[in-house]
């Protein structure tokens, strides 16, 4: 059995509300760490808080926008203040929407943009200094299966966004791994969230596609499962459904022809989409 990298360590999880964040939270916890808990909604950052201490962990709430510099330097001092300096620091938190590329705005690339990458990039450079001059510590950070291959053709500034985050993820484990500082990247699959309750909608009638029918929609809990186990084994590519890696290879074979056989199949009505995509209280999976 591999160590446990969680005993014992201090964790700052942003965007740990709700959904994967919180399942995450909970799940670092269970494992030994304590953890500080950052959203930019305070209260569900508390709730997250209190279930953590009252299954008899240690954690902490704190209120942060990460598309701010300074909110996120001040949720991260406050963070060290309250447990010590970092040692685990996942950069979760994302914004979602649904419409045709032809009426996403501006606007919208840039809000997706700044919360989704730009938000891991200002923890991370906060952070990384730090780590690098203790010779330890582990970025995390939360891409999609959205950035591995493309189908997500409503939501294709998030799936930009998510790419940006994996090679960002895999380019900084070149540099860091040396100098002794860890760095995964979780790809969820289809994941049973609440998220596209939030979402911002510009096309209501976009034809909503997935990743692929044989991918099995997974719990929260699993997925945090999934993460933590995947960070003990030292794994920088984590995702949620290892069929995707089955899919990836299919695309690197031939990179034409794969994005043509997803354009053959969309046509002949393959959404790609897992089953019971929607449920009687409306649509609840992601990514």
């Amino acid at each position: 059995m591999a160590q446990n990298p969680f005993e014992n360590a201090r964790a700052l999880i942003f965007g740990a509300g709700r959904n994967i964040g919180r399942a995450v939270a909970l799940e670092f916890a269970r494992r030994g760490a304590a953890v500080a808990v950052a959203d930019i909604d305070l209260a569900g950052a508390e709730e997250t808080a209190q279930l953590i201490i009252g299954a008899g962990g240690k954690a902490v709430a704190i209120r942060c926008d990460v598309t701010d510099d300074d909110a996120v330097t001040s949720a991260s001092s406050h963070a060290i203040d309250q447990l010590g300096e970092i040692d685990i620091v996942m950069n979760n938190a994302g914004v979602l929407h649904s419409g045709n590329p032809e009426d996403i705005p501006t606007a919208e690339w840039q809000r997706t943009i700044n919360c989704n990458l730009m938000g891991c990039v200002r923890a991370n450079n906060v952070f990384m200094p730090r780590m690098i001059a203790r010779g330890r510590g582990h970025i995390v950070n939360t891409a999609s299966v959205a950035g591995l291959y493309p189908y997500a053709i409503p939501r294709i500034a998030y799936a930009a966004s998510k790419a940006a985050i994996i090679s960002m993820s895999e380019n900084l484990a070149l540099y860091l791994e040396p100098l002794g500082v860890r760095v995964s990247c979780l790809c969820p699959g289809p994941t049973m969230t609440t998220m596209l309750q939030g979402m911002k909608v510009f096309t209501p009638d976009a034809v909503m596609r997935g990743p692929g029918g044989e991918l099995k929609v997974i719990s929260q809990e699993a997925l945090a499962v999934t993460l933590a186990d995947g960070m003990r084994d030292g794994r920088i590519l984590i995702p949620t459904h290892g069929e995707s890696f089955d899919t990836i290879r299919q695309r690197g074979d031939d990179p034409d022809g794969f994005v043509r056989a997803k354009i053959a199949a969309f046509a002949a009505g393959d959404s790609g989409l897992p089953p019971h995509w929607l449920l009687e209280e409306g649509p609840k999976i992601t990514n």
